[in-house]
């Protein structure tokens, strides 16, 4: 099966996104449920992993959960503020049974394979170990999905724009078979409103949230097309803003006991 995504782009985004100035108002809302989840876990863990961290800052405050923290992250820049490694989750080769708690927070919505990348997470868990999560999934962003299909029909030329997301009955299934147990799915539906199409955009980047399929066009859009994607973005609203839904799949599962 070919790959869907461009894993050097994303890291490239990654890159780009810690050089601007990240945005991170929805990733540390999903950092936050992860911590209030383990503050009810009545455990403390010996060592953790840590997939995506786009703040140094997160390795100290989960460190208050777990003895040891290991950071590993697509962006290399991400992954060297925060002392960490820079990994390709679906390619990654981690010792066997090395944590017991492992969270995923923003990055497993991008990679080629996402079977192969939850059972290297299983694989690299000791038994009875904690997975905690976050992608993005269902239907988000579906003002912007909207614009750029106006955008398409303005220059005749249909491009895909927006990447598939999983839905949450899917992540279930995913999870158990990659060998863990009492996968929980929470739906976390955050509405954002924005001044204009530009300013949705400035965020993505800011969350590395851009383009990185491997059939997308590399040429930037016109101006006629961006314009016909503008002027729906602001017809969605109350003609002062409009509001753009994301959509955060939650997780937590278990891997199996002795």
């Amino acid at each position: 099966m070919p790959d869907l995504f461009d894993m050097k782009l994303r890291a490239q985004r990654r890159d780009r996104a810690k050089r601007i100035g990240p945005e991170l108002f929805l990733l540390e809302r999903a950092f936050d449920d992860c911590l209030d989840r383990l503050s009810l876990v009545r455990r403390q863990f010996e060592r953790a992993l840590l997939i995506g961290c786009p703040d140094p800052e997160w390795r100290e405050r989960l460190g208050e959960f777990a003895s040891e923290v290991d950071v590993r992250d697509p962006g290399p820049l991400f992954a060297l503020d925060a002392g960490g490694e820079a990994i390709v989750e679906d390619r990654w080769q981690p010792d066997a049974q090395s944590y017991d708690l492992a969270l995923a927070i923003g990055t497993l919505d991008s990679v080629n394979d996402l079977p192969r990348a939850l059972i290297t997470v299983r694989w690299t868990l000791r038994e009875n170990a904690l997975l905690l999560g976050a992608l993005s999934g269902g239907d988000t962003i579906p003002r912007l999905r909207g614009a750029m299909r106006a955008a398409d029909i303005s220059s005749g030329v249909a491009t895909p724009h927006a990447h598939p997301r999983i839905e949450a009955a899917a992540l279930a299934s995913l999870l158990t078979n990659a060998g863990f147990q009492n996968p929980v799915i929470d739906v976390d539906r955050v509405n954002v409103s924005y001044r204009s199409l530009h300013h949705l955009v400035v965020d993505l980047r800011r969350m590395a949230a851009t383009n990185i399929l491997v059939q997308r066009s590399r040429r930037p859009l016109s101006r006629a097309a961006y314009a016909a994607a503008a002027a729906d973005f602001s017809a969605a609203g109350d003609g002062e803003r409009t509001t753009e839904t994301f959509e955060i799949l939650h997780f937590a599962c278990w891997s199996p006991a002795a």
